[in-house]
């Protein structure tokens, strides 16, 4: 399975932030969305990834004051990227090895889509379960 296959199945939707924006701000935005990690852009470039574990860590570090903040100042700015040509096997090694749970797809500069952990257990298991039916299906036939 290509993460190509999934962002057709999903959809290519990124929600993005500014580096200006407040923290505050993209916890509302992180909230009122439903999603775990924003990508944060300057134009059209990939500047930094904000997670609710990057804003947990600024509140913890900050306190309240970290509300007020750009998103710049708690940013992860070293952003791991994915490839539509990437496999979910690869990414799944990736992301565990790193500890990451969002990689953003890029086709060259440009920002496609965006996979989370979720999203590939989620193939890798309707992969792993059409497997077993074929396997089933198999021994119920011979």
């Amino acid at each position: 399975m290509l993460v190509s296959q999934i962002l057709k199945t999903k959809g290519d939707l990124v929600f993005t932030a500014t580096p200006g924006e407040t923290v505050g701000a993209i916890c509302a935005l992180l909230h009122s969305r439903k999603v775990g990690a924003m990508v944060v852009m300057d134009s059209d470039r990939v500047v930094g990834i904000v997670s609710e574990r990057d804003l947990v860590r600024a509140l913890a570090e900050e306190g309240a004051g970290a509300l007020s903040k750009p998103v710049s100042s708690c940013m992860t700015r070293d952003v791991h990227f994915a490839e539509p040509n990437e496999t979910v096997n690869a990414l799944l090694s990736r992301m565990t090895d790193r500890r990451i749970r969002h990689l953003p797809v890029c086709e060259g500069e440009r920002l496609v889509g965006i996979v989370s952990i979720g999203d590939l257990v989620k193939w890798k298991i309707t992969e792993v379960e059409a497997e077993a039916d074929g396997l089933k299906a198999y021994i119920a036939a011979g």
